[in-house]
């Protein structure tokens, strides 16, 4: 039989939120759940992990024999000690032995000034073993003192207050970052370490951190009777004492990041987007293009309509000129019959002149869709928008005419709207003309969002009525293949190569 594992994992300074993920993973799951206490029997590292212990695993309590009064045994507090760790050691090694994984429970981080190491020392020689770290005692008094513990190149220092008061004195000089631990009946000696040091009045005692009965106070005013061992003495950052004023916003113009948001959700977006979307002083956009970006209260949002392209990039590119970082939304790709070219022709104007415009690509609809076909755009395509709103109809169908005959895949944007039926059904009898009824034909809807729906259909068979401007066809050329698998499941794609003419 294998042996178990022996795991030291640190519970963090005592707010049970504060366990790490892996440490209550592998709490929930040990066999054996091992804690110290004293011989009243309460464990605090017991208590901080409750809520993830199962209820029918075997607990082994190991209860320390004695404080640091006197002893009659004959090696003193030492030797009583010594052997205590070696008698918990063979009760652990007892469960390993039999293949049953311990997790050692331990306050803190459990290589720091942690019960765990006496176990690691006698064990980890003859088991395998693993150590989970944990939020320090140190870090959690930081946090509740709400000043930063060391910056740039001071050195911080670490002290037991059981260190002899010399001793405290002389490491206690100077401006550098100290945390002194182990207060309790240890108050007295390291106030007047302090005292001597000159930084009494820099002291901040820290009780408890992170409980819900935590104490923060000036250390000089704390009462000695009311120390309990679970208390340190801080001396934070000196530089964080007077920090220096945030830096003014250089003087002249922001600028405008144009970003592409893909079809859909955060999925789809691309981590240079995220940057640019954090970025941002001021979002600008289509009202449901910008509900797609999280809120976020430092940040000012400009929605507006569908049809006010030029208002949108005006009021980006003034906000720019007065020192705004501006995002402006785009869904999909904004160089792709979206947000760029208008916030350029816009931009154009001289009096943007000194604005500086970036443009941020997204993932397009039109590869949106064919990625869940299959690969129809696997050779030459081009992408058409049928809406006649920004160009005349007559341009539109002799261009859907070339690219027909011309064999293209035709990517179709904007394909129909609630006042716009009859271009869709115009279109379908003109690459009828150059094409064969039973030619593939992509029914993308909603595609990344909930209401998702992926259709194929023959040329012939597609029906003007079942489309909306939700939709993004993707029409085949002379080459597509629609194959069909054992399983039901239809692929569409376009082969690489081409027969010779």
């Amino acid at each position: 039989m294998s042996t178990g594992t022996l795991y030291g994992v640190g519970l963090g300074p005592g707010d049970p939120e504060l366990i790490t993920i892996k440490a209550a993973r592998l709490i929930a799951a040990a066999d054996v759940i091992a804690y110290h206490s004293a011989r009243h029997g309460r464990s605090i590292a017991r208590g901080v992990a409750a809520a993830h212990l199962r209820g029918d695993q075997i607990e082994e309590q190991l209860v320390y024999p004695l404080t640091v009064e006197t002893t009659d045994h004959p090696g003193g507090y030492r030797g009583a000690i010594a052997d205590f760790y070696t008698e918990s050691a063979a009760k652990l090694a007892a469960h390993l032995d039999a293949g049953r994984d311990v997790v050692l429970l331990c306050e803190g981080d459990p290589l720091f000034y942690g019960s765990y190491m006496h176990m690691h020392t006698r064990l980890a020689g003859r088991y395998p073993t693993e150590v989970v770290p944990g939020v320090t005692s140190v870090s959690g008094a930081a946090a509740v003192t709400r000043r930063p513990l060391v910056e740039g190149e001071e050195v911080l220092t670490v002290l037991p207050g059981t260190l002899p008061p010399e001793v405290l004195t002389e490491r206690l000089a100077g401006t550098n970052p100290v945390a002194v631990l182990k207060l309790g009946r240890n108050f007295e000696k390291v106030r007047k370490a302090l005292t001597d040091a000159g930084r009494l009045d820099d002291a901040v005692y820290v009780e408890r951190a992170t409980w819900e009965a935590q104490r923060v106070a000036p250390l000089s005013e704390v009462d000695p009777d009311t120390v309990p061992y679970f208390a340190l003495a801080l001396l934070p950052s000196g530089l964080a004492i007077d920090p220096a004023p945030a830096p003014a916003r250089a003087a002249g113009p922001g600028e405008v990041a144009v970003v592409g948001l893909g079809p859909a959700g955060r999925p789809w977006l691309t981590p240079e987007a995220q940057e640019a979307l954090a970025w941002a002083d001021d979002l600008v956009g289509y009202g449901p293009y910008l509900d797609r970006v999280p809120p976020n209260p430092r940040q000012r949002r400009h929605a507006s309509g569908n049809t006010v392209e030029a208002e949108r990039a005006a009021l980006a590119l003034a906000l720019a000129r007065d020192g705004s970082r501006v995002v402006v939304v785009s869904s999909g790709d904004p160089g792709v019959f979206a947000m760029a070219s208008a916030v350029l022709e816009v931009a154009d104007d001289p009096r943007w002149a000194d604005v500086p415009v970036r443009v941020v690509p997204g993932l397009t609809a039109a590869q949106a869709v064919a990625s869940r076909a299959g690969a129809p755009l696997g050779h030459d395509f081009c992408t058409l928008s049928l809406s006649d709103r920004l160009k005349p109809w007559d341009v539109i169908a002799s261009r859907l005419a070339a690219a027909a005959a011309a064999d293209f895949v035709v990517a179709i944007y904007n394909p129909a709207s609630r006042s716009r039926r009859e271009q869709l059904v115009a279109a379908k009898e003109l690459l009828l003309g150059h094409r064969r009824g039973d030619t593939p034909v992509i029914i993308g809807r909603d595609v990344g969002g909930p209401a998702e729906t992926i259709e194929i259909v023959p040329l012939a068979e597609l029906d003007p009525a079942t489309v909306d401007m939700r939709c993004l066809l993707i029409v085949g050329s002379s080459r597509t293949r629609l194959t069909e698998l054992p399983d039901g499941t239809r692929r569409v794609f376009t082969p690489r190569h081409y027969p010779a003419s």
